[in-house]
């Protein structure tokens, strides 16, 4: 299939006016913010250089940290000053998606801003700062009748570079539930939509040159004195202020927000539940891409509603618990903490998504490797590659406490590509999930955990605690539970990763449902 003509770029098209409103709301706000904090700081700052330099030292630190990580870094911040603030005044707020994005983006943006700000106003040839005062001008209205005209194109190319960096850095607050263009990149490269990486990509990097322009446009009306630019330029970003409002006025007041985390069956099943919801006259909302920590914690605070959750990471890496039960002894257990914090395990969509470590099938057996214990023996020579998560989780830990393991070279990468590059012999094992699709199609193998180091998996559907008595939201998921066997998931997973069809999550969402009911 043509990418040019792909039906996928349609379906990317209709999802462009509440990414992009949200995504120009999120980098105007941080951009504004930003600059109601460094301006004032900047003028403070020109002549103490002490001050001048721990600024300038703390906003290149900053600036020196991964988007991702800041981003990432506010969000357990904000939830933990929620909780104290509701706790001991007895109000809160909402430490999901908008809040951690614009802190973070705001710190993002301000080191252009102190920087040009501060050097253009060094840059101002003395004579001409004592000329203003020689005929009389204070200090203030040297500063704003001389020296700031003539610093202003380095103060704007600033603002400038802040505004491109904020919207380029806004695409990764997606993680963190803020919904931005990012979504098409992070969607896109889990269930391999190119269409959708390359949609997201060209809209982050068009609206980052459409509000550089209309910023030089603002620039050299006021270096030039015409009104006429200036006011054209602040009518432009006025109008896509106001054109991120739409999304929420069209959208209905009482919307059911469906998590899923940051690999495609994540995304199957929320499109699959949003399909239900919608299908019962609930207007639902999916907020993708989040991570395991925080994807709970949204749920537990009512920024989402629903999601889908696996009983082995609950147990292990939510509730740090070491010990193993059987099945149904774990789920009556973790049913009883997850009441104690007032939200719903509604019950069990019926199959089970669990790490393990998987090899070739040909090698597998060449090498007479069938069990974990097998592969401890040759592991020394061996690398390993996990998602982004699994060298870090519990899961790991229990892998080589129990075994022993211990490989040659550990790797992270993509939870897509890592199927891939094991079967191109790129890395020799992968902790991959038992219900991908993607098994069958590189002809990869299971190797058996003997010792059950890796906790059940259980894929089970959780209500944020404000919707543990609707009775209508339970209804409508009332008809997945206990009806998805792993070959459906298995199948509907290969569908979504497969790039050579059109598997969005929406499609595939239709087709699995279409298979629950002919059981």
């Amino acid at each position: 299939m043509s990418l040019l003509f792909d039906p996928r770029w349609s379906e990317a098209l209709a999802r462009l006016p509440d990414y992009l409103g949200n995504h120009v709301r999120v980098s105007i706000t941080a951009l504004a913010l930003g600059l109601v904090i460094s301006f004032p700081l900047a003028l403070a700052a020109r002549n103490r250089p002490m001050l001048r330099s721990a600024l300038l030292g703390f906003a290149s630190i900053v600036q020196t940290m991964p988007g991702l990580a800041l981003l990432a870094l506010f969000y357990p911040l904000l939830l933990a000053l929620a909780t104290l603030t509701s706790q001991w005044f007895g109000f809160g707020f909402s430490a999901f998606g908008f809040l951690p994005s614009v802190l973070a983006l705001a710190l993002y943006s301000m080191l252009p801003v102190l920087r040009n700000t501060i050097t253009g106003l060094q840059g101002i040839d003395p004579a001409l700062t004592e000329a203003a005062r020689g005929v009389g001008m204070t200090a203030r209205q040297s500063l704003a009748m001389v020296e700031l005209p003539l610093a202003l194109p380095m103060i704007m190319a600033g603002i400038r570079t802040a505004a491109v960096w904020v919207i380029g850095t806004a695409t990764l607050s997606t993680p963190i539930g803020q919904t931005s263009l990012g979504n098409y990149i992070f969607a896109g490269l889990q269930t391999q939509n190119w269409v959708f990486v390359l949609f997201g990509c060209i809209a982050a990097a068009a609206l980052a040159l459409v509000v550089d322009q209309l910023l030089a446009l603002i620039e050299s009306g006021l270096r030039m004195r015409r009104r006429i630019r200036v006011s054209l330029g602040l009518a432009g970003i006025v109008v896509l202020a106001a054109a991120t409002l739409a999304p929420s006025l069209t959208r209905a007041k009482s919307t059911t927000l469906v998590g899923a985390k940051t690999f495609t069956e994540q995304y199957v099943l929320a499109a699959l539940i949003s399909h239900r919801l919608q299908a019962a006259g609930l207007p639902a909302t999916t907020r993708a891409g989040l991570g395991s920590n925080v994807i709970f914690d949204a749920l537990a605070n009512g920024d989402i509603d629903v999601y889908v959750d696996y009983s082995g990471t609950l147990w292990a890496n939510q509730f740090h618990m070491t010990d193993l039960k059987p099945r149904q002894e774990l789920l009556t257990e973790l049913e009883t903490i997850l009441a104690r914090r007032n939200i719903t395990l509604l019950g069990e969509l019926g199959f089970e998504n669990a790490y393990a470590l998987l090899m070739p099938k040909a090698r597998a057996d060449a090498l007479g490797i069938h069990t974990i214990s097998d592969l401890v023996a040759r592991a020394g020579t061996m690398s390993i590659a996990g998602d982004y998560e699994f060298f870090a989780r519990p899961e790991w830990a229990a892998l080589k406490k129990a075994y022993g393991l211990s490989f040659r070279e550990r790797r992270q990468m993509q939870s897509d590509f890592m199927y891939a590059a094991v079967a191109s012999g790129e890395v020799d094992v992968i902790a991959g999930y038992t219900s991908d699709g993607l098994i069958a199609k590189y002809g990869l193998t299971v190797l058996d955990d003997i010792r059950h180091a890796i906790p059940p998996y259980d894929a089970i559907v959780l209500l944020a605690p404000r919707r543990a008595n609707d009775a209508k939201l339970r209804a409508a998921l009332q008809p997945l539970l206990g009806k998805i066997d792993i070959a459906a998931m298995r199948e509907a997973n290969f569908r979504a990763s497969d790039s050579d069809t059109d598997g969005s999550p929406a499609t595939v969402a239709r087709w699995l449902w279409t298979k629950i009911n002919e059981k």
